[in-house]
Parts: structure tokens; sequence; C-alpha cells
């Protein structure tokens, strides 16, 4: 078996290898508008761009607005308090995760949605204050293109590009550094133009233009839009740099004491962690000088353009692999994918070609994020980004854990603990990319980390069906609980599941203050909605059957498993508070 899976891996290998030097008329196809709308007008739909929320219901919405200009955008906050109704902004990519775009659905029809995708033409760079400020709706490529076109650069961006410029800062996105002002991208800004509520002596609507001095800043830079719609923002720019990357692969053997100083060390550290491999890269990377020689991309593997048939075969052989639970057939498949990714350095490009040897220099515009798949013409229709819902590709939950510094090494060794119990259990993350560890530095905003932190990502299977239990899910279980339980690991605001948000508010020193600026800013919660309360205040999900499938609870009974199909909510093996369902034949002989 193993080899007939290894045999499939490599032949989906080859044919990504061939797409990754495919003539540049390549047909393919760019992610569908998140928001569809009925041609019969009976209301729109939006989506996040994997197509499908959390809990796997529709976010419905009676009406759709595309303001592009400031008073358009001011005009349409006004409507809707002039006639009570419930607002949320949506922008032209909407990839968070959890549900905080859709509008309440109580009343059903009492609600609009305010998108952002028109409102992107003015990106301003100013030389003498070594800034810029750009609408909300500015796609991060194009505010990066015009900032490197004034040979200045912006310090800090998440990895993926796909995101506007009102929605980077809303849910704290962040790129990897401690060094400087750091990683997290709302500590680069320095201005804030919000339209919030008003009387309707002053229009119903007004536009604050937010300083780093004014009360309500620290609230508003990362406000998970629910303060009011983000107009304008201005970052803080520095003279244009080229970046120096290498990555370099070793075991993992004490990991958890060389994070810090790996980080310490290297201006744009991180560290990629395959457990099942034992095995650690180390990517270093670090500013040198303009007038170093290349001209390098970052074309991250990941975020590619990938060929429809790849992305299809790649899911199909996961789910097969996962309904036969498997495990040393998605054992192969990471081996040969991490392979992969060694021989073409994960998309690093010497001189915007292919790669051809370490370090590999280029401009910062180009090496600090990437997102080629966004870019395909509407016309072509044979590559797409691999998780684009269309397609039946890639389909996948993704959990991202903040930690305290110092906790880290902890978390570390005890998920080592779990792994060498069974290594071969961990491969379902390390199909994908493995523990991505990033790192951000304190941040003065009340929903920003409060502390130097530690950021671990890791992506695994998502079944088709909400009902359908997975392969191994009692590992990614025990290890979410153990981030956000045990060691108090805050969430990224834009990922994860809903159990992660459990409490949240009480990791947040200053998260009374935040709550005390969205009463002030908008006292008649109008940009909140039921989905947004059940993340801020952290309830945690609704109780049923089978809930804890999906992350929607925690269970506490078997029922919120699937013992019919033999999982069960036992207590975790290295962290024993956990709760997870884990597969258990014998249970399941017993309870037929």
């Amino acid at each position: 078996m193993i080899s007939l899976w290894s045999f499939l891996i490599h032949t989906l290998l080859f044919a990504a290898w061939g797409a990754t030097f495919a003539p540049t008329d390549v047909r393919a196809m760019p992610p569908p508008p998140p928001v569809q709308c009925a041609r019969t007008g009976s209301g729109c739909t939006l989506s996040n761009s994997y197509g499908v929320w959390g809990d796997r219901e529709d976010c419905r919405v009676p009406t759709v607005l595309y303001p592009t200009t400031d008073e358009e955008l001011r005009l349409a906050v006004a409507d809707a308090v002039k006639n009570n109704l419930k607002v949320k902004a949506t922008t032209k990519f909407s990839h968070t995760i959890p549900k905080l775009a859709c509008p309440s659905t109580k009343p059903a029809g009492n609600s609009v949605l305010i998108s952002t995708e028109n409102y992107n033409t003015q990106i301003v760079v100013d030389r003498s204050k070594m800034a810029v400020t750009a609408d909300s709706g500015v796609g991060l490529r194009a505010l990066i293109d015009a900032v490197e076109a004034e040979g200045l650069s912006l310090a800090a961006a998440p990895y993926w590009e796909g995101v506007s410029v009102g929605g980077l800062i809303s849910t704290g996105a962040h790129g990897s550094s401690w060094w400087g002002k750091g990683g997290a991208v709302q500590d680069h800004v320095i201005g804030i133009s919000l339209v919030v509520p008003a009387s309707g002596s002053q229009g119903y609507a007004k536009i604050l233009r937010l300083g780093e001095k004014d009360p309500s800043f620290d609230a508003a830079r990362v406000s998970l839009g629910l303060l009011g719609v983000i107009s304008k923002v201005t970052f803080s720019l520095e003279q244009g740099f080229k970046r120096s990357i290498t990555y370099s692969f070793t075991n993992d053997v004490g990991i958890e004491d060389k994070y810090a100083e790996h980080a310490k060390d290297h201006e744009f550290a991180d560290i990629t962690w395959y457990p099942s491999r034992h095995e650690a890269v180390y990517r270093i990377d670090d500013r040198v000088p303009l007038n170093t020689s290349g001209d390098g991309v970052n074309d991250f593997l990941g975020f590619q353009s990938t060929s429809i048939l790849v992305s299809k075969s790649t899911r199909a052989a996961e789910k097969a692999l996962d309904n036969a639970r498997n495990v040393d057939g998605k054992c192969a498949m990471a081996s040969s994918f991490i392979s992969y990714k060694k021989l073409i350095a994960n998309g690093l490009k010497n001189n915007n070609l292919i790669f051809t040897g370490y370090p590999v220099v280029g401009r910062q515009g180009k090496m600090q994020t990437s997102g080629s798949c966004l870019y395909s013409p509407a016309s072509r229709i044979d590559v797409s980004c691999a998780w684009d819902p269309r397609i039946n590709g890639l389909f996948f939950y993704e959990s991202t854990a903040i930690f305290p510094a110092q906790k880290f090494a902890n978390f570390i060794l005890d998920v080592k603990r779990l792994r060498d119990l069974k290594p071969e259990n961990f491969c379902g993350a390390d199909i994908y990319n493995g523990f991505l560890i990033r790192f951000i530095k304190a941040s003065s905003a009340y929903l920003g980390q409060p502390e130097d932190s530690v950021v671990v990502d890791f992506n695994y299977y998502r079944a088709d069906e909400a009902s359908t239990p997975r392969l191994n899910q009692d590992v990614w279980e025990e290890v979410e609980q153990m981030a956000f339980f045990k060691y108090g690991a805050k969430p990224h605001w834009a990922k994860n599941r809903i159990v992660a948000f459990t409490d949240v508010g009480k990791k947040y020193p200053n998260f009374q203050k935040f709550i005390a600026a969205k009463k002030k800013l908008d006292p008649m919660s109008m940009f909140s909605s039921e989905w947004s309360d059940e993340i801020l205040f952290g309830k945690g999900g609704e109780r049923y059957d089978g809930c804890a499938l999906e992350g929607q609870c925690v269970c506490s009974e078997d029922r919120h498993c699937s013992p019919g199909k033999g999982y069960f909510c036992q207590k975790g093996l290295v962290y024993q508070e956990a709760r997870v369902c884990r597969y258990s034949t014998a249970q399941r002989l017993l309870a037929l």
C-alpha cells in the first residue's frame, strides 16, 4: 500500500513540478468573489475564501453596498444608523476563517453589508514623513508596490498578500520579527480613519481621524470590525532594503532551547517544524544593503497557482487515506511533499526565475509576502489557488496559537512527548506546513499581544461532511487544547475553530479598555453580531451531537463525538485534562 501511495504522490509532485515551469500562457482562474448575489434580487451570500464557515452555515444578507469614496462610505453607514440596521464590512478577499464579517441575522433582513472592494484607489506616499496612507480596500500587493516604487519599504506584512489594508489591521495580521517595531502590522500603523455612528444633527455618521495620541487609537488598531468601518490607514515606512534568505534543514533536537536565540539573531526569522520527521527548518532571514547582488522573489509554493488536476488529486488521495485509516500512506505523502519543498526552496527564486542556490537575495517588497495564485486571468481555467472551493481541492483547518515567549518551550516539550508516543500520527499536519513558528513583539494595541510572543500555525485535514470523524483527530484536539487551555495561548483573531476563543477576554489585560472604546464608538452595537460576540466574548459553541468533531465544542460526552463510527470522548494522552474524540475499536464493539 505504501508503494502505491508513494507512486501516486510522486506523480502529483511531477505534475506540480511541470506546473512550476509551465509556459506563462497556462490557463488559470482567479479566486471567486466572496459576495454572491441572486439575480432575482432575493439577497446575497457572503463566504470566506475557503467557501465554508466554521459552522458550515451560510451567511445571508439582504443588501450589499460598494462605496468608492470617503463620502459614499460615510453615507452608507449613515443610512444604516438612520434605519437601525446591523452593519458589517467585508473586502475583496475575505480570508477570515471565523464568521466576524457576517451581520446579525436577528431580526432577519435587518442588516447591510458594506464591501470595500471598489474603495481602493488612493495610495499616497509621503517621503518627508516616511509614511503611506491608503484606502481601506487597497490590496496589500498594490500598497507594497507603490511604496517600493518610491524607494521605500513597509517593514512588516503577513506571509499571504491576499488581504486589504483595512482587513490587514482588523485582526492582528503579522509577519515574523522581534526586531524594531516587530512583526505585527498594527504596530507600524500611525493613523486610522474610522467611520462611526453619529447623531442626526451630525448626519448619522462621521469620520474619525485617529492619531497615535488619540485615546481610541489602541482600540482601533486591532478592532475586529467592531468599532466602525475603516476608511484609511497610514503606515510608517523605512528606507528601501533587500533581504537575504537561507533555509537550514536540520533535526529538531533542542528546538525548545533554540527558538528564542534564532529570533534574536535574525531579523525576520521563522522555523518550520515537521514533528513526524523530527525535522526543523530554520529560516535565516536578514536585511542587507540595496546594492547587494540579487533580484530574488519569494513565491511560496502553497500560494502559487496550482494545476486543478493536482489539487483535486491531492485532496482525493488524502481523503482516501483518511477514510482507510492509512497512517503510513499519509506519512509517505508528507515525506514526498517535504522533499519537494526542500528541492525548490519552498518557492524562493533567484533573479525571478527558478531556485539555483542559497542565499536568495531580493528587495523587501518581493521577499516579504506572496500570493501569485491571486492574479490568474478570469478567462483561464486550468490552474487556481489550491483551496479554491469551486474545484474540490484542498480543504483544511488552520489553528494558530500565540504564546508568551517564555511559555513556548514547555509547549514544544509537551508536543514532543505526544509525538514520541507514535510519531506517524503527526504526518497529517506535515502534509501541509508542519508547525510554522513565527515571532511578534509586544504591542500596546488593546487586542494585540501584551508581551513578546511566539506564534505557531498548523493545518490539518477537514472532512467533507461535518459528521465525518477524521483520522487521528484526537491528536490535533489535544494539541489545540494544550495550547489554549494548559498554556493560555491566545488565538489569532482571523483563524481557528470556535473552541480556541473560550474565555479569550481573560487573556488580554486591556480587554475591558477595548470594550469601553466599543461602547463609546458604537453605543448601539450596530457593528456587532451573534457571530462576532461568540468570538469576542469567548462563549464557546453550542453543545449538540457531534459538536466536537469540528471544534464547535470540547466533548464532555460520547455523543459530542461520533460513537456510532467508533469515536468516543476520552482524556488526552499527555495533557490528561484534555477531552478529545478518539477512535476505539473495543469501545465501538461494546456500543454495538
